[in-house]
């Protein structure tokens, strides 16, 4: 992209695109399996099955399988309430931010540009997260998996944090990590860059037809002007 991307608002994915969280998942869904007297799963399985919500992730551990998302079966009781419970102990204790985060959301309030977090996390683990980071104070709106009807991929999120900041969809910018992240953007009709070092289930983020593939968000605020 030789031109700077005009935006009025910025919307950003939260696990794999601000905050490196597997660590935590991990240790929850272990505890979860030591609970159930099941094998546990490696850390590289965990970074495999993150990207559409805590249930979504709770059936792909049980089953040992991506595919087990796409079954709509809710996950055993048990187990996901294990898996909170275990969660909200561990939650933020291991997580870091990726690098270019804090220098990237600090060049967007430098643009003038409000910002919003679209995450598929439950709201009483997000609200949390976002506190221990220290990056809570730089977003307009929190939009989390389970305060709309739908999330991500559906636009639904990206619809209504867009009219919460009073900007156009077409005028706002999505970063995120995954395919979730870029069908969300694009079905909402907004710009989208992807990051290459999030949790994206497997998929290569160079098949998709996003606006930019940003190796930080540093970069990603050196590709953007306020409209």
């Amino acid at each position: 992209m030789s031109q700077s991307l005009p935006v009025r608002a910025v919307l950003l994915d939260l696990d794999g695109t601000l905050l490196d969280t597997v660590l935590d998942l991990h240790a929850a869904a272990n505890a979860m399996l030591r609970d159930l007297a099941c094998p546990e799963v490696s850390v590289e399985s965990i970074r495999s099955y993150v990207g559409r919500g805590i249930p979504n992730l709770v059936k792909r551990v049980l089953a040992g399988s991506l595919a087990a998302a796409d079954d709509t079966t809710p996950p055993p009781a048990d187990a996901l309430s294990g898996f909170r419970r275990h969660y909200a102990t561990v939650n933020g204790r291991h997580t870091l931010l990726f690098p270019g985060v804090l220098e990237g959301l600090q060049a967007f309030k430098a643009l003038d540009l409000p910002l919003g977090v679209i995450t598929n996390k439950a709201e009483a683990f997000t609200l949390p997260l976002l506190q221990r980071t220290g990056l809570f104070p730089f977003f307009d709106v929190i939009v989390s998996g389970d305060v709309l009807p739908r999330a991500k991929p559906d636009p639904m999120p990206l619809l209504w944090a867009s009219g919460r900041l009073g900007v156009s969809p077409v005028e706002v910018l999505m970063i995120g990590d995954s395919v979730h992240d870029f069908h969300a953007g694009r079905a909402a009709g907004c710009h989208v860059f992807l990051v290459p070092y999030g949790y994206n289930e497997g998929r290569d983020i160079r098949e998709l037809a996003c606006d930019g593939i940003v190796s930080t968000l540093s970069e990603a605020a050196r590709r953007v002007v306020h409209a």
